[in-house]
């Protein structure tokens, strides 16, 4: 890629880039919208009147109720509250957390913390080489462990890798030990806005997800509570979301989501059919297209979990180059342009594999140079084009200071 050449930034499932409409829409919150939505006075509550229309548009996102979501900070509070409020709502009484060991660090942190401080059990079904878990080992940790079990949290997508978890399956697997109370939780932040997802196709209890990841704004995110379940609030000092998240509402992200969510509902729907097939112009082309050029440019790299089970997202490419470290590539890169990630945002800077990667089996010498690219429907053919050559001078550099 040529200096004069614009970067191409392969980083979306860390952020992406705020539509201009979702930009619009803060500028008009912040500078009109600015009231406390709490205050009973005529401006608070024209303020109210904007954040519940917003709730609206991301209810309809994900085909629930406006009442079931809960405003938070941003996924990482959401899974928090998800995770931490279905265990304290016990009491005691339940001390047993069922996860996977490729969660997300704010599910998967979370759970150590409340083992660490509060005496839980962590149960963490196993995944095989692409990282799926299997609904039928679920079941037997549940009927093990029955009434102990005061939720059980697993991903949709993996932040890292892609790879879709058969959510509907594992759901179906907690409702099949009867109304016992316990909840399923389903980090859904990789999946939401990108393709297909309604709460009652999946038969999800809760499920977190933040706009940032679909062209909104940061500092926002949502935690689903299917009418019926109880999360107990895990911060003191307000009655905002009826009572389980407190604290003064940010009017222009919410609102921002709003808009964010209405755009990606516009998307999905070019891009899928009534069955949740993909149409004519998904932009899944453009990651088949990167993983084509990639493989054609670097002979002994591998895409991980190409052949997960239940596919991976369209967003996401981990790619490894063996014997190499994700680092230095990653610092090259972005010298020339291209902009990727070694995996979570939240865990850049770390020189130990990624956990996920860990638990996938994967040797050592393939996780260390493991590459995450996540694109989105901005990307296009010919930035993906120039990144690729990128990536072949900067691999190609790299071996060459490789002793023999």
């Amino acid at each position: 890629m040529k200096r004069a050449d614009p970067p191409v930034y392969l980083d979306h499932n860390a952020t992406t880039q705020p539509e201009a409409r979702v930009v619009a829409a803060m500028v008009q919150a912040l500078e009109v919208q600015w009231a406390n939505p709490s205050s009973v006075h005529r401006a608070g509550q024209e303020v109210r009147h904007a954040v519940e229309l917003a709730r609206e548009s991301v209810a309809r996102l994900i085909g629930a109720n406006p009442g079931e979501l809960v405003v938070t900070s941003g996924g990482t509070e959401s899974a928090n509250l998800a995770v931490q409020g279905s265990f304290f709502r016990w009491q005691g009484r339940r001390d047993v957390i069922v996860t996977t060991p490729v969660e997300h660090s704010a599910v998967r942190e979370t759970a150590e913390m409340l083992a660490a401080r509060h005496g839980a059990q962590v149960v963490q079904l196993a995944v095989d080489s692409a990282g799926v878990a299997e609904p039928e080992q679920l079941c037997d940790v549940l009927a093990e462990y029955g009434n102990r079990v005061a939720c059980v949290s697993v991903q949709a997508a993996n932040n890292e890798t892609g790879v879709i978890q058969p959510v509907e399956a594992l759901a179906a697997a907690v409702k099949s030990q009867g109304d016992r109370g316990l909840v399923f939780h389903c980090d859904a932040t990789q999946l939401v806005g990108k393709s297909p997802v309604d709460v009652d196709r999946l038969g999800v209890d809760l499920m977190t997800f933040s706009p940032h990841k679909f062209h909104g704004p940061k500092g926002v995110g949502f935690l689903f509570v299917r009418s019926g379940k109880r999360v107990a609030p895990v911060m003191a000092g307000g009655a905002q979301e009826r009572q389980r998240r407190g604290g003064t509402e940010h009017v222009a992200g919410i609102v921002g989501a709003g808009v964010a969510a209405d755009l990606a509902r516009e998307r999905l729907a070019d891009w899928y059919d009534e069955q949740g097939q993909p149409l004519p112009g998904h932009p899944e082309g453009v990651r088949r297209h990167f993983e084509h050029c990639v493989q054609q440019a670097v002979s002994d790299c591998v895409v991980n979990a190409v052949g997960a089970r239940h596919g991976r997202v369209w967003t996401t490419s981990n790619v490894a180059f063996p014997r190499l470290q994700a680092e230095a590539i990653l610092l090259l890169l972005s010298e020339r342009g291209v902009y990727a990630s070694a995996g979570a945002a939240c865990s850049s800077g770390s020189l130990e594999p990624s956990p996920v990667l860990r638990a996938m089996g994967m040797a050592p010498e393939q996780a260390h140079g493991s590459v995450r690219f996540s694109f989105s429907h901005e990307t296009e053919l010919d930035a993906i084009d120039r990144a690729v050559e990128v990536v072949g001078d900067v691999i190609a550099r790299l071996k060459s200071t490789l002793p023999i």
